[in-house]
């Protein structure tokens, strides 16, 4: 009796602890939170922009010369420093010139010998006009003393063109650098035999302007094709003035501005691209050196399009869903909404949007990640951001408008014929 008691005090003292377990492990139900996300909003941007797009190119010198002695002869003096900059007229090199000084005595002599020559033959001549019709001279005499001074002075003329070359040779023997720019290494040292006309001596680039060569997509060429055939753009062949930008490897930007001065005649079959050159000023420095030289790889941004107003927000704001790009837009109850866009041209972390926005509507710029449609949130308003922005191209830029202020209800009206930028 005693023993089945204890076992049934047993047995409830268990079941007794099991439920303290149990019921120290459950934890309060906490009611979920319906407050709002917070999100920030901002007003879209209005600018005047022009669209363009992105290519890559190379930088080339306007003037290349391979520098060359026009006469033959030992190299005596090297006059410049390798890799500096020199001017035009500027003496490089300088040939043995004794053995043209004394050519171009002879050929001096030789002028004074028939010149002396010449005044006996107009001496001699002159003589027998005055007794032309005499027994003294005949005809055939008068003949033969006039051919001689004709002879003498073709005589005389050969002998100053000989010293007019024996000048140059002396001269040349002087190598000037033919343009202003920056020189290479010297390929031949002092003591070596130059020939004229096949001795390589260094090589001369000019640096101001300098070239930028860039390949344009066929696409891209029948779309500014198009614009200058229903009269938005104008044609460089035409004598329009359209900008280019470039920029370094080490940039970030485009901070150097030029100009489109040629554009090929047809396009290339192979690549299906049009060659097209870009020139740029490349001053030089009060202290340092040039920005741009021959042969750089460069970022090469044109205009394609004419100016319009454009609306602009951070590309922060920006959702992708697949291949479509949208923004949520906050109404007037606080919804969040989502509108598919389509893109324009990008200056630094502002982007462009051609369809799909308008400038009065609130933006979320921030919180999107706890964003979806139709879903109410906490705007929060502020000024469109712009970290990291670059200035837009000089011409096509224009003062922003506020942002903490709504724009009017009535939408921007845009052109259309713009381009995305293409990267290649």
């Amino acid at each position: 009796m005693i023993d089945s008691l204890s076992f049934h005090c047993g047995a409830g003292l268990l079941l007794a602890f099991l439920f303290s377990i149990v019921g120290c492990g459950r934890a309060p139900t906490e009611t979920p939170s319906s407050s709002p996300p917070a999100v920030t909003v901002s007003y879209p941007l209005q600018r005047q922009v022009e669209d363009y797009e992105e290519f890559t190119g190379r930088t080339a010198a306007i003037d290349s010369v391979q520098v060359r002695a026009r006469v033959s002869g030992y190299l005596m003096q090297i006059n410049f420093k390798e890799g500096a900059e020199v001017n035009e007229n500027d003496v490089l090199y300088e040939i043995d010139p004794r053995p043209y000084q004394a050519s171009l005595d002879q050929a001096e002599a030789q002028v004074r010998l028939q010149e002396a020559n010449l005044r006996y033959q107009e001496a001699l001549y002159n003589r027998d006009v005055k007794l032309t019709g005499t027994q003294a001279v005949s005809q055939e005499e008068l003949q033969k003393d006039l051919a001689a001074r004709d002879t003498a002075r073709a005589s005389v003329t050969s002998a100053q063109a000989n010293l007019e070359q024996a000048r140059l040779n002396l001269s040349w023997t002087k190598v000037l650098a033919p343009i202003s720019g920056r020189i290479g290494r010297t390929l031949v040292t002092r003591g070596n035999l130059v020939i004229a006309d096949q001795t390589l001596l260094t090589t001369l680039v000019s640096m101001d302007p300098m070239y930028a060569y860039f390949d344009v997509d066929e696409r891209t060429m029948l779309r500014v094709q198009q614009l200058i055939r229903e009269g938005k753009f104008h044609s460089t062949r035409e004598g329009a003035r359209v900008p280019v930008w470039l920029g370094l490897a080490t940039e970030s930007d485009y901070p150097h501005e030029g100009i489109v001065d040629f554009v090929n005649n047809q396009v290339d079959p192979s690549t299906g691209t049009l060659l097209i050159r870009g020139s740029f000023p490349n001053p030089k420095p009060p202290v340092g050196v040039r920005v741009l030289s021959p042969g750089l790889f460069v970022r090469i941004r044109v205009a394609i399009g004419p100016p319009y107003q454009a609306v602009l927000v951070n590309e922060r704001a920006l959702g992708t869903d697949q291949n479509l790009k949208f923004v949520y837009v906050v109404d007037d109850q606080n919804r969040a909404l989502r509108r598919d866009v389509e893109l324009g041209a990008q200056y630094g972390a502002l982007q462009a949007i051609k369809k799909g926005l308008q400038p009065n509507e609130r933006v979320i710029v921030s919180g999107l990640q706890r964003v979806r449609p139709g879903i109410v949130v906490n705007p929060k308003l502020a000024k469109m951001p712009a970290t990291g922005a670059a200035s837009p191209p000089q011409n096509a830029a224009s003062s922003m408008l506020p942002s903490q202020t709504p724009p009017q209800a009535s939408p921007t009206s845009q052109q259309s014929g713009g381009s995305t930028q293409t990267k290649q």
